[in-house]
């Protein structure tokens, strides 16, 4: 698995947000954890949530689920450092939790510019499966290095949702959702009863040489062995063949651009929208491929 680190870098500094250099420059230990929560401040509403395009296609400014994610994302890749706004972030998504104990895929946006069809559609009265586990998959991340997340009352609910959910999938679901599934029992299937039970329960759904076809996205967009499970670690991986894993290791290695960046397979809402998922792409790239290395 040969990448140019330099051009990759070079690429999210011509093209990426601040927000992905200094995530690239952390992960390349060049960088502090500090400097990476100072950037993701700028996302940080008043209310305890984020928006303001932190989910590039979702480009409204108040807080969203979506952006939810991705915060807790950051938060957990600069453990063990910690931030009061993790919980500050559980609290509003406790105040935004359906009866059910899931979240919605989207809050109402007043303001769609630049924000795609399946944000301005979504439904904010029912639950997503899709979007909670993403959510509380991170948030699992988070708390294995802050107690306030670990100990926050929103986190059992949201599990507890998941959890019922995941239990009652029955036919193979859409791969984005199959692919949250999967990432939130990673990250949680220690933490609950029968975890580990539920992973062998998707087996059947899981493609055993790791592509899937995303239904409702370009022609050519398909989700692949490390998109459903990027940790060599978790209890996921043992769902894949050694040699899938190796494939697509060398796959995502070799899709590194002549620019130094990662593509992305699907259509985004603007152009900015478009260059920041490439920053997001390339950082993802390199901090898989690295948890990877033998």
């Amino acid at each position: 698995m040969e990448i140019d680190v330099d051009m990759a870098a070079g690429f999210v500094a011509t093209h990426g947000r601040l927000l992905e250099r200094r995530r690239l420059e952390h992960l390349l230990g060049r960088g502090e954890a500090g400097d990476v929560l100072a950037a993701l401040a700028a996302y940080h509403n008043p209310d305890g949530g984020y928006g303001w395009g932190l989910e590039p296609d979702l480009r409204a400014a108040e807080s969203q689920p979506a952006a939810a994610m991705h915060a807790l994302e950051v938060m957990a890749e600069v453990a063990p450092v910690t931030t009061t706004h993790a919980v500050e972030l559980c609290d509003w998504l406790a105040a935004h939790t359906l009866a059910d104990g899931g979240l919605p895929f989207a809050l109402p946006i007043r303001d769609t510019a630049g924000c795609a069809p399946l944000w301005t559609t979504a439904s904010s009265t029912a639950s997503s499966l899709q979007m909670t586990s993403q959510v509380a998959a991170n948030a699992h991340r988070v708390g294995r290095h802050d107690p306030a997340v670990a100990s926050h009352p929103w986190l059992p609910i949201a599990t507890a949702y998941c959890v019922e959910a995941i239990a009652a999938i029955d036919a193979t679901p859409h791969a984005h959702e199959l692919r949250f599934a999967l990432r939130f029992l990673d990250a949680a299937a220690d933490a609950v009863a029968d975890g580990h039970d539920l992973l062998e329960r998707l087996r059947p759904h899981v493609p055993p040489q790791g592509s899937m076809h995303v239904e409702g996205g370009a022609p050519d967009e398909t989700l692949e062995a490390l998109d459903f499970a990027p940790d060599p670690d978790g209890p996921a991986r043992r769902l894949f063949a050694p040699e899938v894993v190796a494939a697509d290791l060398e796959r995502l290695a070799n899709q590194q651009q002549p620019d130094g960046g990662w593509p992305v397979a699907f259509a985004s809402s603007s152009p900015a929208g478009a260059l920041e998922w490439r920053g997001y792409a390339t950082v993802g790239a390199i901090a898989v491929l690295g948890a990877n290395q033998p």
